[in-house]
């Protein structure tokens, strides 16, 4: 089996890292029938957000953010509205979508421990800190 110490290519080494990582918090969120997409867009629209909004805190691209809405919508655990402007979409969490929320949280602390509990303590809070500081990087090259 070929190693990441093999491939110099970053991105290579973060997608890997991260299918394996989302595996893990897929797993773990299933009985409460989210995956890792699902939970954080719930979570990160408690409070009512535009599309674009949701999309940069998420940093997916619009496109991407409403196709992964589609089953949260059709499910009922997010309302959209017309925002101030009729042109905005506005999306927010609905009483059943908290619900679901609520069941999936210890789970995926679960995950979040278990992650934790393969990298320990020291190691997850400077790949976190890394991890932000290579967003912040970007962003800002982006302008953004």
């Amino acid at each position: 089996m070929e190693t990441s110490a093999s491939s110099p290519c970053t991105c290579f080494r973060l997608r890997r890292a991260a299918r394996q990582v989302s595996q893990v918090y897929d797993q773990a969120l299933a009985p409460a029938g989210l995956s890792v997409n699902q939970y954080s867009i719930l979570r990160h629209a408690r409070s009512p957000r535009t599309l674009g909004e949701l999309a940069a805190r998420l940093g997916m691209d619009r496109t991407t953010l409403t196709r992964n809405l589609q089953p949260l919508l059709r499910d009922g655990w997010l309302a959209e509205e017309r925002g101030a402007d009729p042109r905005q979409r506005v999306l927010a969490i609905t009483a059943t979508g908290r619900a679901c929320l609520a069941k999936a949280q210890p789970l995926w602390r679960r995950a979040q421990q278990r992650i934790e509990g393969l990298l320990g303590d020291a190691a997850s809070a400077r790949l976190h800190a890394d991890l932000d500081r290579l967003d912040a990087a970007l962003a800002t090259e982006r302008g953004a």
